[in-house]
């Protein structure tokens, strides 16, 4: 294949045919989605055929128009479907659970976008999860096992993150339904270690067996992470403060890179530790830069002597305990007792080590909780 062939041009090349051929379904056009394709309810329906789904428990399945049907099929089979939240923006993924004794026609809802906001809870980091099968929509895909995507690289991410949480490893299978015009030679200079690879693909006249038996990604590559990406994604921080914590090197890509280039002129400067490698240690502020901005925390006395006072201000004034509780929940800040001021702008959050506070603090300073930039900080504490 020439030389001048990258996933970008490949993306287009099925986009266009989709179009042109009136191959495409709702929504339209195609271009820079996941494709929903003519014939994909039929592309889904071979997943009744397939063992692996037959015996499969939990199921995680990307929330896009083409792979509605393997959604409803899942819970329509009495299995744990889980569904990632759109952009990775509030947490990993959710778990769908239909109303008790629902009939078809609900679990189709449940199957839908709007199932996935109104009959879902979310799934954090600590939650002990085993996924069996993962389901992805794809743009373009080799009989090899080789995948592109839209391009944003949230499907490796998701992937990614599932193995760093031990809820997936190198013996998940993964399968992907697309149209019989998506499948087609892909070079395998295109394709690295981050990428995730395919075990069956499901199109309208075909069963697909990949037969290149290619290795999944086995965590995240934090060299490979722009800080672009790092801040679309809040729950990057809380994955990477814990990695750190255990030894890993979390350097992203610019502090790599930057580090590599030090190296090899000789020198022997750390500069390369930056305010994004700050997300994943000691808390951004010190206590005259907070001053200056007007943000002190307030004291707080804690209830036990070993544990630590989480100040967050910023609060907007409408907002209510319960949604502010299931917002840092949805990050995975997980206080063991919340001390509530929402009507004047604030809150105490109350952990059990100083290790879960500052990980707390890297996660809640700057989070958008509707429409209001959280402020946080270690509270002073009057006990000590």
């Amino acid at each position: 294949m020439a030389g001048d062939i990258t996933k970008a041009s490949i993306r287009q090349k099925i986009w266009d045919y989709l179009e042109a051929n009136n191959l495409a379904s709702f929504p339209r056009p195609v271009h820079h989605r996941i494709p929903n394709f003519k014939g994909a309810p039929a592309a889904n329906d071979q997943l009744k055929e397939l063992d692996v789904f037959k015996k499969s428990r939990t199921v995680k399945i990307n929330p896009d128009k083409p792979q509605e049907h393997a959604r409803f099929l899942t819970l329509e089979a009495k299995k744990t479907l889980m569904v990632p939240t759109p952009r990775l923006k509030t947490g990993l993924f959710n778990k769908i659970t239909p109303p008790k004794g629902c009939n078809k026609e609900t679990l189709r809802t449940c199957s839908t976008s709007q199932g996935v906001r109104q009959y879902s809870l979310p799934i954090g980091l600590d939650d002990q999860i085993k996924v069996d099968l993962v389901i992805v929509g794809s743009v373009a895909v080799s009989t090899k096992g080789h995948r592109i995507g839209k391009g944003e690289g949230f499907a490796d991410m998701e992937y990614a993150m599932m193995s760093s949480m031990g809820a997936v490893d190198q013996n998940t299978i993964v399968i992907t339904t697309v149209h019989d015009c998506q499948v087609m030679d892909l070079p395998d200079e295109l394709f690295d270690s981050h990428d995730l690879t395919l075990d069956y693909i499901l199109t309208p006249t075909r069963l697909i067996k990949c037969e290149g038996n290619l290795p999944k990604p086995t965590g995240i590559i934090w060299r490979k992470l722009t800080l672009e990406k790092f801040n679309q994604i809040p729950i990057l921080k809380n994955l990477r403060f814990r990695e750190k914590k255990a030894g890993k090197d979390v350097r992203l890509k610019h502090e790599f890179e930057s580090m590599a280039e030090e190296t090899s002129h000789g020198s022997k400067s750390e500069k390369h530790a930056d305010a994004a490698t700050s997300v994943a240690s000691e808390p951004k502020e010190s206590k005259s830069q907070v001053q200056s901005r007007g943000n002190t925390p307030p004291s707080v006395k804690s209830n036990t002597s070993s544990s630590v006072s989480v100040f967050v201000g910023g609060i907007s004034r409408g907002l209510r305990v319960s949604e502010f509780k299931a917002k840092i929940r949805e990050n995975n800040v997980l206080p063991i007792k919340v001390t509530w001021h929402g009507a004047r702008g604030f809150a105490f959050l109350q952990f059990e080590n100083n290790s879960d506070a500052e990980a707390a603090v890297s996660i809640l300073d700057g989070l958008d909780v509707h429409g209001s930039v959280l402020r946080s900080d270690i509270a002073k504490d009057k006990g000590k």
